[in-house]
């Protein structure tokens, strides 16, 4: 038999085993089993469903991919592993990806600020499109089956499933096969199983545990996207008071950092995109009690000094009569003009009766103050929300693993594709973007060498 013909003989093919079902295994299943030579592809998922995180992500519609259509603008979202990203980006870019969910019955939408979901907003689509897309070519698809342990053999490598939980799987109404046996044997194995994020979705950080028995290393973990707590009481008072276009400057003991967006006070700090971003640039930052964070807002990031001074006294020339908080009502809403007016600008000018100060009469320093305040309100960051990321900062050492295939540097046959990475982005569909990419960069890299291998 010529090595073509034995690539193509399914009576023996080669076996990819996938260990996580989440939007990397998905992808890297799909791409895997659409190679030349038709091998065996079994995706292990310990939930009793696929795509767990997919379905809950967006507040469950599934931010899909990026509008960006630009692998060059795409890749400046990722604080970690942009470069790494660069051959799987351009391999499957986001267009790619949108134009492979709609040839499977989804059609997406892309909205103003450029983020992608299903039209029907509902995640559960984007599962069901991949699942069935698995099916369709053969996928086995073994549900509450945990991966127990990874051997490295000679040639290719012993997965111990947990048998307890495989047998639950039997009779499954979604027609995926059952896990009998106890042990696979595998001439590919592709982790997938995500970061330690969202650990109710089942990503409590088993890959990390595979990839370093198997020879890698991990840069330090850190939750990344995280809302930030503040110690102002005051704050937590504000919240639901959200704002679309603030400027973010975070000082921690390390670094500056700045970002702009959308910001959301919340009854334990300040969430929204700008904040999760900021957290993605520090997040391998300390931030504690102990040793908090200085944090600055500005409500009008496209204004300067000069013009907001300005504007404040023509709004004192057109308002004399208003006391403090009234007037900064003008420039923010009232809730935040009162807290500014009570916990900002009365200790600063205790000498001064602000309660009945009208603007008129208000004297230039206390106008310098709340130019300063509404360009810079200051704000003690004393942690991030704990448990609450939306993804893992760090990782699978990238330095590792080949970018152009996805294949382990270290333990030949062993792939890696998504969040175990030390690979992640910023909010707007660019972290399941990576995690298409790199799995379907890992599934095709995987089928084609154990291919080559026959």
């Amino acid at each position: 038999m010529s090595a073509r013909d034995k690539n193509l003989d399914r009576n023996n093919p080669p076996v990819i085993a996938i260990v996580g079902g989440g939007a990397a295994g998905l992808m890297a299943a799909y791409f895997a089993s659409i190679q030349t030579g038709h091998p065996r592809v079994v995706l292990l998922e310990k939930n009793s469903g696929l795509g767990a995180k997919i379905i809950i992500s967006g507040g469950g519609r599934c931010n899909v991919t990026t509008g960006l259509t630009d692998p060059r603008e795409v890749l400046k979202n990722y604080p970690r592993g942009s470069r790494f990203l660069r051959t799987a980006m351009y391999s499957f870019p986001p267009q790619s990806t949108m134009d492979w969910f709609e040839s499977q019955g989804v059609p997406l939408k892309t909205e103003t600020d450029q983020r992608v979901f299903p039209i029907s907003n509902d995640g559960r689509q984007i599962v069901e499109a991949l699942e069935k897309a698995l099916l369709a070519n053969n996928v086995q698809i073994r549900l509450n089956c945990a991966v127990k342990n990874i051997e490295a053999l000679t040639s290719g490598f012993r997965l111990k499933l947990d048998s307890t939980a495989a047998k639950s799987n039997q009779g499954n109404k979604s027609g995926n096969t059952a896990a009998k046996d106890s042990t696979l044997t595998a001439d590919r194995v592709i982790l997938t199983t995500g970061g330690s994020a969202y650990r109710h979705t089942g990503s409590s950080g088993d890959g990390y545990a595979f990839a370093e028995k198997l020879g890698h290393h991990l840069t330090t973990l850190a939750p990344s996207l995280a809302a930030l707590q503040t110690v102002e009481q005051w704050a937590h008072q504000l919240s639901g008071i959200s704002f679309p276009d603030v400027e973010l400057a975070l000082q921690t003991s390390a670094n500056r950092h700045r970002r702009r967006g959308p910001l959301l006070f919340t009854h334990r700090g300040i969430s929204g995109p700008a904040v999760f971003a900021l957290s993605a640039l520090a997040a391998h930052d300390l931030i504690t009690p102990q040793q908090p964070a200085h944090l600055q807002i500005n409500f009008f990031p496209d204004s300067n000094p000069e013009k907001l001074s300005a504007e404040l006294n023509r709004q004192i020339d057109r308002h004399p009569n208003k006391k403090a908080a009234n007037l900064l009502g003008l420039f923010v809403p009232h809730s935040l003009a009162e807290k500014i007016s009570t916990e900002l600008l009365t200790p600063a000018f205790s000498d001064k009766n602000l309660t009945s100060l009208t603007a008129a009469n208000f004297p230039k320093a206390l106008r310098q103050k709340i130019c300063a305040t509404l360009t810079a309100l200051p704000l003690e960051i004393i942690g991030r929300g704990a448990g609450e990321e939306f993804v893992t900062a760090g990782g699978v050492d990238l330095k590792e693993v080949n970018p152009a295939t996805m294949e382990s540097r270290l333990r030949r046959g062993l792939y890696f594709a998504g969040e175990l990475l030390d690979i992640d982005g910023f909010t707007g569909g660019f972290n399941l973007q990576a995690s298409w990419a790199t799995g379907a960069l890992a599934g095709e890299s995987a089928a084609r060498s154990a291919a080559n291998s026959c």
